[in-house]
């Protein structure tokens, strides 16, 4: 194992996993450190992740220093509560879990909690048992996805020491993308996993991704690993397999298409197979 983390060798669908994430977000990439496909770079720097969402590769990895952020304030937040406040959370959210109902849910997704650990718990709680696992705001940011068919919010196995353990080594900050690639120095290394959907990856894929993460977003983001490349930064990409984002990093990036299954359908019968596309850097 190199300073940071398991060699590349290591890292194969045979490989025992690190840590499961403990949350459920929209585009997560639980599928893709699971495949044969996926392989990481060896580095001596730090793990560097902008778009944080649920962590997966983060957790599968367990680097021992990195910085994650992610746009969302309240995401970051019950991140440093995890690593700060582990117990206070763990006993929030059973008190959570004990009162749960249909009811109860939405009383608690209108309710403005005031402490840390006890808006960390809501937003898990919200997280485990709304819809999909869905977060989504109102334009008042007001977040308002309606309750799910999950009722099973508190788990006394759940190891939440270990989160935070494994997230002591971590700076962890509610940022643009762009702004925390530009602190990634020479020896480190940067995951990237920007929003975007493969619902469209054959038409209409700028149009319908342009609410989730702007054409200028893509640009920015192609510009900012460029520039990190250039400092000696090692650097991995997931986006769309479109034409469109081809053209925009396949000549400074190197390219792979990786298999997957559909989820775009709630039905069996309307899933199949899909492709996102993974890029890496040329000095890795």
């Amino acid at each position: 194992m190199s300073a940071q983390l398991r060699s590349e060798a290591a890292l194969n669908e045979t490989s025992p996993p690190g840590l499961k994430p403990f949350l459920k977000w929209a585009g997560g990439k639980r599928w893709l450190v699971g495949s044969k496909q996926f392989r990481v770079p060896e580095f001596d720097g730090r793990y560097i992740e902008p778009f944080l969402g649920g962590g997966a590769v983060y957790f599968h990895l367990c680097p021992a220093s990195a910085l994650l952020s992610d746009v969302n304030a309240r995401l970051v937040e019950l991140y440093q509560v995890v690593r700060d406040s582990p117990d206070l959370l763990r006993r929030s959210l059973r008190e959570l879990q004990n009162s749960h109902s249909e009811s109860f849910y939405y009383e608690e997704r209108a309710r403005k909690r005031v402490k840390p650990h006890t808006r960390a718990a809501q937003f898990l709680y919200l997280n485990r048992t709304c819809w999909n696992g869905l977060y989504r705001e109102n334009r008042q940011g007001q977040f308002n996805v309606p309750i799910g068919t999950k009722s099973a919010i508190y788990d006394a196995g759940e190891d939440w020491q270990s989160f935070s353990n494994l997230l002591s080594g971590a700076e962890l900050i509610a940022s643009d993308f762009e702004q925390t690639i530009d602190k990634a120095e020479k020896g480190d290394f940067v995951f990237a996993d920007p929003p975007y959907t493969t619902a469209h990856n054959n038409n209409g894929f700028v149009k319908y991704n342009q609410d989730i993460f702007s054409w200028d977003d893509q640009e920015r983001l192609r510009n900012a690993l460029l520039s990190a490349v250039r400092r000696g930064v090692k650097v991995m990409l997931t986006n769309a397999d479109h034409e469109s984002i081809h053209d925009l990093f396949d000549s400074d990036f190197e390219y792979r298409s990786i298999s997957r299954s559909s989820i775009i359908s709630g039905v069996r019968s309307g899933r199949g197979m899909t492709s996102e596309a993974l890029y890496v850097s040329k000095n890795c």
